[in-house]
């Protein structure tokens, strides 16, 4: 019997080129990708409210207002913290030049004690330059702004999703004699997706409050806004406890000197690597089902995609494409295993 099957390269080839050009598409309408995927998180993350109302006999508008409300105004609460704290930054970073050029003086000056030519430590300040940290921070917290800062967009969204959230729930539910393994894959998604974010934001507050309580001692300036950017990168998968002390880190350094920097990448490496090192994986677990190798691609191929707000997203976005591509497959749980690093088979739908 012959085989008319394609070749195996053949087939990795076609799929490597449409994975290319799909999320080269995906990058041109960032900025409608983004926005949308962070609502449809959001959704998710806020259904148990929607379905606890309806377990108590509560109309179809509360069960729809309530959740809406509550992301509203987690929204509206995240765009006036950043705002006001961005403008706070803004206006105090010009007053630290003075600062930043003793510091430059005085390294040269400590170079040149110990045998260091002042060619050698020019090129290693031009290769480190703290304000361009912080300017990396800026640029992330303004990039997360800008997308919250569409609220019209976000909210129609939104609102749209919210009022469609319970008739997709029963359409999903009549899908699994059709269906049973895309049906089982996208709740299983769900499911992650929610236990993911509600531990990493429980976890995420907590050191969060420890992180400010930390700043505000050591009397850096502006620890609120501190404190949100560590909230913000504890989404942010292996790189997001170094984005969320390195900003906090230079301007103590700028305001307090090298003491002050060393006791605040103490304070921090005390409290993330208590909490998200030890206490946090105790808690999450498997939830994300996705191995470090994986874990550390999504980081990179999500941001490339959807810039800074794709950082935060990563886990979700390949939580999704999992489920989508792999986990409603049945004879895809090869790789499955592959991508979660767990050779051992589980049904399609557990959590």
């Amino acid at each position: 019997m012959n085989d008319h099957s394609a070749p195996r390269a053949l087939i990795v080839l076609l799929t490597a080129a449409g994975a290319v050009v799909t999320l080269f598409g995906l990058r041109e309408v960032a900025s409608i990708v983004g926005p949308l995927v962070l609502a449809l998180v959001l959704v998710i993350a806020v259904s148990p409210v929607r379905r606890w109302l309806g377990s108590r006999g509560a109309p179809i508008w509360a069960q729809v207002a309530v959740p809406f409300l509550i992301v509203v105004l987690v929204l509206l609460g995240m765009v006036g913290v950043l705002t006001i704290s961005m403008a706070q930054l803004a206006g105090i970073l010009p007053t630290y030049a003075p600062e930043f050029q003793q510091l430059l003086a005085d390294a040269q000056r400590f170079a040149t004690e110990h045998g260091i030519s002042n060619a050698q430590l020019n090129q290693a300040i031009q290769s480190f330059d703290p304000g361009k940290v912080l300017s990396l921070a800026q640029a992330l917290l303004a990039s997360l702004l800008a997308v919250l800062s569409g609220l019209f967009l976000m909210v129609v969204l939104l609102l749209a999703m919210s009022l469609d959230a319970p008739v997709m729930a029963k359409i999903l539910d009549s899908g699994r004699q059709h269906r049973p393994a895309l049906v089982s894959s996208l709740a299983t998604f769900a499911g992650k997706t929610r236990r993911y974010l509600l531990v990493s934001t429980v976890f995420g507050i907590i050191c969060a409050a420890f992180d400010v309580a930390a700043l505000a001692l050591l009397g850096v300036p502006l620890p609120l806004l501190w404190g949100v950017l560590a909230l913000i990168t504890t989404y942010i998968p292996n790189i997001g406890f170094v984005l969320g002390l390195l900003p906090p880190a230079m301007l103590a350094l700028l305001d307090g000197g090298v003491r002050q920097m060393l006791l605040v990448i103490a304070a921090y490496c005390a409290i993330n690597v208590v909490f998200q090192s030890f206490i946090l994986p105790k808690f999450l677990g498997d939830a994300v089902g996705l191995s470090t190798t994986m874990t550390l691609l999504s980081l990179i191929v999500w941001t490339f995609v959807l810039g800074p707000l794709g950082a935060v997203l990563a886990i979700p976005l390949s939580l999704l494409a999992r489920a989508l591509l792999i986990d409603s497959d049945p004879s895809a749980r090869w790789a499955a295993a592959l991508v979660s690093g767990d050779p051992s088979p589980r049904p399609t739908g557990s959590p």
